[in-house]
């Protein structure tokens, strides 16, 4: 999987190039509303392009599942793309959002890479081959307890369907943690649990392109990402606690009390 990992390194860090050329323009592009509080610009599109015309020319054979422009067949390789995962971070100024390149073969992720721009960081994967920020390699937290724990999450801030639910999650983690953040980038957040910078995550309603290359980052750096329902339903339902596996087990336990019947 090496030359498959070597393009994805290679498209995302082109996209990110794309995307701090553009930070400077923030005010002339144009911003598309897909769905509430759901936003894209033309540089999520420009990103995209760029992405898959650099996978495309390597794998022409390739199929791909792109934020943007949805699916496109091909065979049993398929590539799973947000070119820019924190688009209203990136709009606002706000300096959290990542390019974020998956593979997967016949369903199982091989690759996973993600890149932050501004910081110039680059979490990469292979699947057995363990996970590397910037060639150092990455384990989970080896916290153990809620106390002085530092959790991320993200808001269910497409719908109000499920907010009662999350804020009984969101209640439950307050009481005891050193502290949670929502940043506004789920690949980052789960790259950072791959990192150790953040002992846990846990967010409602997760895309494939936004957390795919971060589900193999966290479990080839020893971590453990699980649905609702403490199954590995999670790229379906969207629903995904992710943690090293003691703190998993404790966050499993706190939110399990407010998960409803659509959420399982």
């Amino acid at each position: 999987m090496q030359p498959m990992l070597n393009i994805a390194v290679r498209a995302a860090r082109s996209a990110g190039e794309l995307i701090l050329r553009s930070s400077d323009n923030i005010g002339l592009l144009r911003i598309d509303q897909k769905g509430k509080n759901d936003y894209a610009s033309e540089v999520d599109r420009m990103a995209e392009r760029e992405i898959i015309s650099i996978i495309k020319a390597a794998f022409p054979e390739h199929g791909i599942l792109a934020e943007e422009s949805g699916q496109h067949k091909g065979n049993d390789f398929v590539w799973v793309i947000d070119p820019l995962d924190g688009t209203t971070n990136f709009l606002h100024g706000f300096p959290q959002y990542a390019v974020s390149i998956a593979l997967k073969h016949k369903g199982k992720l091989e690759v996973g890479v993600v890149y932050d721009p501004l910081r110039d960081e680059l979490f990469t994967a292979k699947r057995g081959g363990g996970a590397l920020l910037n060639n150092r390699r990455l384990r989970v937290t080896t916290q153990n307890s809620l106390k002085g724990a530092l959790i991320g999450t993200g808001f269910p801030f497409k719908t109000d369907q499920h907010l009662d639910a999350y804020i009984g999650m969101f209640r439950a983690f307050t009481t005891d943690c050193a502290g949670i953040r929502r940043a506004g980038a789920a690949a980052l957040d789960l790259a950072y649990v791959a990192a150790g910078r953040l002992d846990g995550f846990w967010e409602i309603g997760v895309m494939e392109w936004d957390m795919a290359a971060g589900i193999l980052l966290i479990k080839e750096a020893g971590g453990v990402i699980t649905d609702f329902s403490f199954n590995d339903n999670y790229i379906k339902s969207g629903n995904v606690i992710a943690a090293s596996p003691k703190m998993h087990q404790i966050m499993y336990q706190l939110i399990e009390p407010h998960v409803t019947d659509s959420l399982k």
